[in-house]
């Protein structure tokens, strides 16, 4: 089993900013990907930015410019930097990850609120 615990939600006012963290332990072998994804009330949950394990990484076109997604191999660790938080990033960021062994499997944090307000 796979572990994932976010931490770093909160509440911020428009233009602020906050750093989401999920660090990953249990039995991890080899991660192909790590990133973030949110779910908005009525809304679909979304990826929001991915890191592959070569380092390569994805943004979903709303958050180019003002997210970075980041990882410490070493501490198992995905990190999201968010800038200039705009009241429609407001949802619940989920964490995932994903490795290999012989298929994917994909495993999921327990997610964290993040609310954009004034």
């Amino acid at each position: 089993q796979v572990q994932l615990v976010e931490s770093g939600g909160g509440l911020v006012q428009p233009g602020g900013s906050l750093r989401l963290s999920c660090a990953a332990s249990g039995s991890i072998f080899s991660i192909h990907t790590m990133g973030w994804y949110r779910q908005a009330p009525g809304k679909q949950r979304e990826l929001v930015a991915s890191i592959f394990s070569g380092g390569t990484v994805n943004y979903v076109d709303a958050v180019k410019g003002r997210f970075t997604i980041s990882r410490d191999n070493a501490k198992n660790t995905v990190y999201l930097q968010m800038n200039s938080l705009k009241v429609e990033d407001t949802a619940v960021y989920y964490c995932n990850l994903v490795q290999i062994l012989g298929r994917a499997f994909s495993y999921w944090g327990q997610g964290t609120q993040v609310t954009v307000s004034s």
